[in-house]
C-alpha cells in the first residue's frame, strides 16, 4: 500500500531504473516531496547486482561498466564517492582480439593507445587527439537534448561532422586490422548497422570517455550505484515503494507531476485513451531496436586469453575483424541470429576481486540478436572467447542464460530485448521519442518521461532523469539545484 506521504508528494516518479532515481534525486534536491514506485522487489532497473550463478558469485545483471556515469554531469554534480560508491578503472578499458594471439588496446592516453597500433599510430593521434581534448567540454553537450543549444558550438561541430559518419566509413580513417576492429567493436555498442549513419559517433563518445575518464566497474556491483541514488533520496525525504506494479495512471494518487522512466509502449498502456490520437501514433511509430542473449559465468579462474592485453581489460569485444563485426550486426538487422556474433565481455575481475570467492571470478557478456528472440545462443557466444582464450570452457563452474524474450520478461522496459529503451537512429536521436521541442513531456498534462526512450538514450548516465526533472522544476516555477 502507498504510504500517506506517497499520497501528499509532489512528484510521483514511476521506475526506478538510474534514470528514475536521477529524476527523484533532482527534485528532491529542489524541495519537492517525492515519492517512488518499483514494480520489482528490489530498486534499481539496469543496476542491480544478483548471486546468478552460484553462492558468493555477484553478477551485474545489466549494465556493468560504466563509462557514462564516471562521465556523466549528473553524477559528478551528485557526488558517487561520498555516497560509498567507489569506481574501479581497469589499466585497459577495451581489449580487442584477432586471430593469432593479436589484439588492439584502448588503454590510458591517446598517445599509449596509439602506441600499439603501428602504422596507424599518426592517423589514431590526429582522429583522437582534438576530440579528447575538448572532452570536458563537449561531453556536457552530447549527453544533452541535441535541440538544446550547444555550450562550445566549434568543438561539438567537431565531433558531430565526424559522428554522423556510418562507422564503417569512420573506420577507413585507420589502416591496420587492429586499428578498424577497435573502432568498430566499440562503434557496435550502437546495436545498428555499421553501415547506419551516427553510428561512428558511438566509436568516438565511447573512445573519447575511455581517454577521459576510463571504463570503470562499481566495486562490489552495479546495484551499489542504485543503493547510493537511493540513500540520497531518503536523506531529502523521498520515499521508495517496491513491488507495486503501476498498471494505470488513474492508480497513482494526485501529484503535481508524475515522472514515467517507461518506454512510449508502457506509457501507451498506462494512460489508455488518455493519449489524442495523433500523439498515440507518434508514439506506436517509435522503433527499438535489436535484442541481446545474456551470459553469466561463475569460473574456477580468470579467462586464458592469448593475448596480454585482453587479461588486463575490464572489457573485451569479441567478433574479429571489421568486416566480422559488420557482418555479424547486419546478420541481426536482417533477423538472423550470427554463428559467430560480435559479443561484449566485461570481467570486472581484473580490478574488483570482491565479485567472486578467492581465486574465481566471475564474466559476463552478451551477443545482438533479432529482438524478441529467445534463442539461447551462449554456445556461439562461448565458441568466440574460446576462439580467443582456448581453454574457457574448462573453468565454468556454471552459467546463467537470459534470451531476449526472457530480458523482457524481467524488465519490461527492455522491450524485445532491447536494453538502450530505442534504436538509435538518426531520426531517433534528433527527435527521441517523438518529434516534440521538450522530448520530456509526454503528451497529458503534468506526465512526463524520464526514461532512456528520451534524450540522451541509453547507459547509466541519469541525464535523461535529470533532463525531466528539470523540465517539471521549470513547468512549476521552482528553481533548478546546481
Amino acid at each position: 500500500m502507498a504510504s500517506s506521504r506517497a499520497r501528499s508528494a509532489d512528484a510521483i516518479v514511476v521506475g526506478s531504473g538510474p534514470n528514475g532515481l536521477a529524476a527523484a534525486v533532482t527534485l528532491a534536491r529542489a524541495g519537492l516531496a517525492v515519492h517512488v514506485i518499483e514494480g520489482a522487489g528490489t530498486p534499481g532497473g539496469g543496476c542491480r547486482t544478483q548471486e546468478l550463478t552460484l553462492p558468493g558469485f555477484q553478477h551485474d545483471v545489466c549494465s556493468a561498466v560504466h563509462p557514462l556515469a564516471a562521465a556523466s554531469p549528473f553524477f559528478r554534480r551528485v557526488g558517487l564517492p561520498a555516497l560509498g560508491v567507489t569506481l574501479r578503472t581497469p589499466k585497459v578499458a577495451v581489449a580487442h582480439p584477432l586471430d593469432g594471439g593479436r589484439a588492439a588496446a584502448l588503454a590510458g592516453s591517446v598517445a599509449e593507445t596509439a602506441s600499439g597500433l603501428g602504422p596507424d599510430a599518426g592517423r589514431y593521434q590526429r582522429l583522437f587527439g582534438p576530440l579528447v581534448r575538448e572532452a570536458g567540454l563537449t561531453l556536457p553537450d552530447i549527453l544533452a537534448p541535441l535541440r538544446s543549444v550547444p555550450g562550445h558550438p566549434v568543438a561539438m561541430a567537431r565531433f558531430g561532422l565526424n559522428g554522423l559518419l556510418p562507422a564503417t566509413v569512420l573506420a577507413r580513417r585507420l589502416r591496420t586490422d587492429q586499428g578498424q576492429a577497435l573502432l568498430a567493436g566499440v562503434a557496435a555498442h550502437s546495436m545498428l548497422p555499421l553501415t547506419a549513419p551516427v553510428t561512428g559517433a558511438f566509436g568516438l563518445l565511447l573512445m573519447m570517455t575511455a581517454h577521459a575518464v576510463g571504463w570503470p566497474v562499481v566495486e562490489g556491483g552495479s546495484a551499489r550505484l542504485a543503493a547510493a541514488l537511493v540513500t540520497e533520496l531518503t536523506s531529502l525525504g523521498g520515499t521508495l515503494e517496491t513491488g507495486r506494479w503501476v498498471r494505470s495512471l488513474d492508480s497513482l494518487p494526485p501529484a503535481r507531476a508524475i515522472l514515467l522512466d517507461v518506454t512510449p509502449r508502457q506509457l501507451t498502456s498506462l494512460a489508455g485513451d488518455q493519449i489524442p490520437p495523433r500523439h498515440r501514433k507518434a508514439l506506436a511509430r517509435f522503433r527499438y531496436g535489436a535484442g541481446v542473449c545474456k551470459v553469466d559465468w561463475a569460473l574456477s579462474g580468470p579467462v586464458p586469453w592469448q593475448a596480454v592485453a585482453c587479461r588486463e581489460a575490464g572489457t573485451v569485444h569479441l567478433g574479429g575483424t571489421l568486416a566480422e563485426v559488420a557482418r555479424s550486426e547486419a546478420d541481426v538487422a536482417a533477423g538472423r541470429h550470427p554463428e559467430r556474433p560480435y559479443c561484449i565481455v566485461a570481467q570486472p575481475g581484473v580490478v574488483d576481486p570482491t565479485r567472486a570467492p578467492a581465486g574465481h571470478h566471475t564474466l559476463w557478456g552478451y551477443c545482438h540478436v533479432p529482438p524478441g528472440s529467445d534463442l539461447d545462443v551462449s554456445g556461439r557466444i562461448e565458441a568466440q572467447i574460446e576462439r580467443f582464450a582456448p581453454g574457457f570452457r574448462d573453468l565454468i563452474l556454471a552459467r546463467s542464460v537470459r534470451t531476449a524474450a526472457g530480458l523482457e520478461r524481467y524488465n519490461p522496459n527492455y522491450v524485445g530485448g532491447d536494453i538502450n529503451g530505442g534504436a538509435a537512429t538518426l531520426l531517433q536521436t534528433v527527435f527521441r521519442p517523438t518529434p516534440r521541442w521538450n522530448p520530456y513531456r509526454a503528451p497529458l498534462p503534468n506526465v512526463y518521461l524520464c526514461s532512456a526512450s528520451t534524450p540522451p538514450g541509453g547507459g547509466v548516465h541519469g541525464m535523461c532523469g535529470e533532463g525531466a526533472a528539470r523540465t517539471v522544476l521549470a513547468d512549476l516555477g521552482v528553481a533548478v539545484p546546481r
